[in-house]
């Protein structure tokens, strides 16, 4: 035999016994005291260390719960300690590389870029110059893939390599324009060719450079270098391990990501055709200054701790 209850007599059943039913108090969720919640962003804002979380160098939800149960007692579950960091805006398992700069005239040598930048002399030129090195000529046993319906773009793993080639580079501020040599080697020598390449594609007016304190950009052969040209070479040195403020960084970055990242070179001469080809295209058609800002943030943190 067969028993059926009609749909309004189940669901009224059911309301009641809902109603009628009593839970127990260790059943409600418990709230977790304030002390507690700031316990775990106290322990999430502290570095790792093995006492409380061996042989990690940086924060996990799991090892966070094991680290607050072991000095308040309370046992969070993963959803709530992520509940909390994000409240609090946190993310310990995130790291960003920072490079400080020792530099005792950190401020005074950026100060003196970023006016080339904002305020370039009248009549003058202003290059950005450096060199990019060990950009690898890398041929990929198959051929990348795109992308398709639910499916990302891929580029094969394995690869052959085919050398290295250096490329040194001078970006204009005032057009954002390239000029640019690749080179097997980065040497002094190569680096003099370069530089009476640049003057004579300026064989008038005042030419300030911007680039890094490497050893074969210092020393007595830039005097000779400019005393030969008139004196109309200004060398200015970004402050040390500061090059990021070095404009042509910005480029750099930008030609890896358009075409070295992904890129498919079945030789050296492969390597430079395209990077040539690349600063021809970026000349013709995309040069441009860049809206670059230095908000000096980092200055007047280090004037203030002084």
């Amino acid at each position: 035999m067969t028993w059926r209850a009609s749909g309004a007599t189940a669901s009224s059943r059911v309301g009641r016994s809902i109603r009628s039913m009593t839970f127990p108090e260790a059943a409600v969720r418990a709230q977790v005291p304030v002390e507690v919640r700031l316990q775990l962003v106290k322990i999430a804002c502290e570095r790792a260390d093995d006492e409380q979380a061996p042989f990690r160098d940086v924060w996990t939800h799991n090892a966070l719960g094991l680290a607050l149960a072991q000095d308040t007692g309370w046992h969070l579950s993963l959803t709530e300690i992520g509940r909390i960091l994000r409240t609090a805006d946190l993310r310990p398992h995130r790291m960003r590389l920072w490079l400080h700069s020792p530099d005792p005239d950190f401020q005074t040598k950026a100060k003196a870029v970023c006016r080339l930048y904002t305020e370039p002399p009248s009549g003058a030129t202003v290059l950005c110059i450096d060199e990019k090195t060990c950009i690898q000529a890398l041929a990929r046993r198959f051929p990348s893939r795109p992308a398709a319906p639910g499916r990302p773009g891929r580029f094969e793993f394995e690869y052959k390599r085919h050398g290295t080639m250096t490329l040194l580079a001078a970006f204009d501020v005032r057009t954002g324009k390239i000029y640019g040599e690749c080179r097997a080697r980065r040497t002094a020598a190569d680096l003099a060719e370069f530089m009476e390449a640049i003057a004579r594609q300026h064989p008038t007016g005042d030419i300030h450079i911007v680039w890094d304190n490497l050893n074969i950009h210092l020393g007595e052969a830039w005097e000779k270098f400019n005393a030969a040209h008139g004196g109309r070479f200004h060398f200015v040195y970004t402050p040390k391990h500061a090059s990021w403020v070095n404009q042509i960084e910005i480029w750099f970055g930008i030609m890896q990501r358009r075409i070295l990242r992904r890129g498919h070179f079945a030789s050296k001469t492969s390597l430079v055709e395209r990077i040539d080809g690349f600063i021809a295209h970026w000349n013709q058609y995309e040069a441009h200054p860049f809206n670059w800002k230095f908000r000096g943030k980092f200055v007047h943190h280090r004037a203030q701790a002084a």
